[in-house]
């Protein structure tokens, strides 16, 4: 058993298809990012679009920059160069809470909670804060119930999220991040501590989340995962865009099975 060598200096990515950041249907775009830590390139000249109504897949073995990719999207790290556009807006200047207030949620990698706060308390923060200022007249407290129920959390929206297990607090930062009302979600690694049926689920809602206009953006270490609910897929590797298509596509890329989901001679 052995995979095919890759050259990052040489290598062409697969592309099925471009677009263009003023184009309607693109949510989010990322434009040629690059990021490097001293001497070390975490990101370089990566271009990334997510599409409303779409789930877009962010794959890519560990240390790839995918995490990296999401900072410079939510405005957590600087780009060295490259831009990021939310609908037909370059973004790249303004700050995480401004990025958030036109319609950008996220959840982290490493759980980003409120643990002494219950899984309600959780997402009615979320929904009160983006109350105070949108100045829309919403009800925190209907919007709270609404998306408890969605994401699966009734029979433990009482309890502290620090005494949930892992799978169900993302389940809170989801629903958190829901709470906000986003145009485009960013979710890392959402499958993560989720059991078979809880995976299913959560693919589910994506699906729907989507069909309802949402800008879906996830990366995601469940391959089976990803390959149910996405429409299409990036892949990352070394910091590099290596292929991006269709689910089908992406797996028979040599480069990819190279690099992330294993290939035989």
């Amino acid at each position: 058993m052995s995979t095919p060598s890759l050259d990052l200096d040489t290598y062409v990515p697969h592309v099925d298809h471009t677009y263009d950041p003023r184009d309607p249907e693109v949510a989010l775009y990322v434009d040629e990012v690059s990021v490097r830590f001293g001497g070390v390139q975490a990101v370089s000249a990566a271009t990334i679009a997510a599409l409303r109504g779409q789930v877009t897949g962010l794959i890519g073995p560990n240390g790839a920059g995918k995490t990296t990719t999401f900072n410079v999207i939510t405005g957590l790290e600087s780009p060295t160069s490259g831009r990021v556009w939310l609908g037909n807006e370059d973004v790249s200047a303004l700050r995480p809470y401004k990025r958030a207030r036109r319609g950008l949620a996220r959840t982290f990698q490493r759980l980003e909670v409120f643990g002494t706060l219950t899984a309600r308390d959780n997402i009615l923060a979320a929904a009160e804060f983006r109350r105070s200022w949108s100045r829309d007249g919403s009800d925190a407290r209907a919007t709270a119930d609404e998306i408890v129920e969605r994401v699966g959390l009734s029979h433990v929206q009482h309890e502290r999220v620090d005494m949930l297990p892992t799978g169900l607090a993302r389940l809170v930062e989801l629903g958190r991040g829901l709470a906000t009302r986003p145009k485009v979600l960013l979710l890392d690694e959402p499958g993560s501590g989720l059991d078979v049926a809880e995976s299913e689920a959560l693919g589910d809602l994506l699906i729907e989340l989507a069909k309802e206009g949402i800008a879906v953006l996830v990366v995601e270490h469940d391959v089976d995962l990803v390959m149910r609910v996405c429409d299409r897929i990036h892949v990352l590797d070394f910091g590099r865009i290596i292929s991006i298509g269709y689910p089908k596509d992406v797996q028979a890329d040599p480069a990819v099975q190279a690099a992330y989901l294993g290939a035989e001679d």
